[in-house]
């Protein structure tokens, strides 16, 4: 309902903007007074509209086929991006374990998998990239990064199996990570390298993934993210600057996975972040910026992670594992579309078998809350995804008038599968068919949110490192 009132808001505003526009029968390319920045909102929404226009006008076989994921597409382009690319990849030399991520973890939430060979090959490759004394580079004989390093374990998470995790080097892992610990508690994203929030989460989010975080490696981070929480409500890279999507995803997580989260100020950054969504129904990264479809998973999934947070809740967090406990005057279901749910007859409240198990986004458990509304439009964010970001022929984009690339093809893809589960009560629980835009074809694997990773592979994971 939400969705479709922003929908004719923002029509009624570019109604009542093109009309003042026209002069003379004709229509002005630019009025006067108009800032390059009002100018590119303007084009964008405009963009979007006459796609979302063209898409409520069309008859029903045209609107089905136009809000499909065109799987066979999507992995056509990424398994070829997988297995060759072009010179004009160059300037990503440093980022190589990134594309394999961007494009294993796509493959993924497609509910797909590589054959032996390419799995193979992607460890022998990754291996070149681990440094003799831990963490991964960008490339072979490239310098460890914190952030390739993540990238790298994601990659190894997802591709699973005992060989592939045990691959990895946990002790010259932590000896890597606690190397890059500055003595102001933050992390540096490599030797000598920038201190920001990004390297605070992606240092504790391997930390927690492969069950090595300690004591050492958590001191003072809080206070390090804590001090880049802004007067907007959302988090900078480093103290000073201007709240940011990406980074408020770090931090949030950060100060989960460390049972700091209660040190921000969750009223004002959930302000911050409901409000990123804007008419187009996608997420925009900054105040004032344009929208743009890798938001869908960096707002999207720090709306589901406060969601599932709620301050009304009493949370304990021991390594990665993350338990939030509902409290009694949140055991009333919410109703959706008026349909009463499978379980709402829920007769395991209060049975005692349950009353120990683990109510929250746990980690090798399920983050399970009752069927609450979400704090954004799920399903004009996955509108926005699937009508104006997903390119026909295979990939997904920024937004209209942008090309596809491998980046916006992964978060994209994340923010749809946060999306479509974000009405879901625990990660075992499907969603209903209204959660998910178009057919239920649409359906991609969930995530952890916590890590970006497909549960399935995380629970492998989780149950290799033996995280509790």
């Amino acid at each position: 309902m939400k969705a479709m009132q922003n929908q004719r808001k923002a029509k009624l505003r570019l109604s009542e903007s093109l009309t003042r526009r026209r002069s003379g029968g004709g229509v002005m390319e630019q009025p006067p007074c108009i800032t390059v920045s009002q100018r590119e909102q303007f084009l964008v929404e405009n963009d979007v509209f006459q796609i979302y226009s063209h898409f409520d006008s069309s008859d029903f076989a045209t609107q089905k086929f136009v809000a499909e994921i065109q799987r066979d597409k999507q992995l056509d382009y990424l398994m070829k991006g997988l297995k060759h690319l072009g010179p004009s990849f160059s300037s990503l030399d440093a980022n190589r374990p990134w594309l394999c991520y961007w494009i294993l973890h796509s493959i993924a939430l497609l509910g797909e998998s590589v054959d032996k060979e390419l799995e193979n090959d992607t460890m022998d490759f990754l291996g070149r990239c681990e440094d003799p004394d831990g963490g991964y580079g960008g490339g072979p004989g490239q310098l460890p990064h914190l952030a390739t390093t993540y990238a790298a374990v994601n990659v190894l998470v997802t591709l699973g199996g005992d060989k592939t995790l045990s691959s990895i080097n946990r002790d010259k892992m932590y000896n890597f990570i606690r190397r890059m610990k500055d003595s102001s508690g933050a992390f540096r994203m490599h030797e000598r390298g920038e201190i920001d929030v990004r390297a605070c989460y992606t240092a504790i989010a391997v930390a927690s993934i492969l069950n090595i975080l300690d004591g050492d490696l958590t001191r003072a981070v809080g206070d390090y993210i804590l001090s880049c929480q802004t007067y907007e409500g959302g988090i900078a890279g480093e103290p000073g600057s201007e709240a940011h999507g990406g980074y408020t995803f770090c931090g949030l997580a950060a100060m989960i996975l460390i049972n700091e989260v209660d040190r921000l100020d969750l009223a004002s950054l959930t302000d911050w972040v409901v409000h990123r969504q804007g008419i187009e129904l996608g997420f925009q990264g900054r105040t004032n910026k344009l929208v743009d479809g890798c938001y869908s998973f960096w707002q999207g999934a720090t709306c589901a992670l406060l969601q599932r947070l709620n301050t009304k809740h009493d949370v304990e967090v021991h390594g990665s594992s993350y338990i939030a406990r509902v409290t009694d005057e949140d055991h009333c279901e919410h109703e959706h579309d008026g349909d009463d749910l499978e379980d709402s007859d829920d007769d395991d409240d209060d049975d005692e078998s349950s009353e120990g198990e683990d109510q929250g986004f746990r980690g090798t458990s399920s983050y399970t809350f009752r069927r609450k509304e979400p704090l954004f439009e799920s399903l004009g964010l996955q509108r926005y995804v699937l009508l104006c970001s997903q390119v026909p022929n295979g990939g997904f984009r920024d937004k209209p008038r942008k090309p596809r690339d491998f980046y916006h093809t992964c978060y994209c893809l994340s923010g749809m599968s946060v999306a479509q589960h974000a009405w879901s009560k625990d990660t075992d629980t499907p969603p209903l068919p209204q959660d998910i835009m178009g057919t239920y074809s649409n359906l991609l694997e969930p995530v952890h949110i916590l890590y970006n990773v497909v549960m399935d592979r995380y629970h492998e994971a989780a149950e290799f490192f033996s995280i509790p």
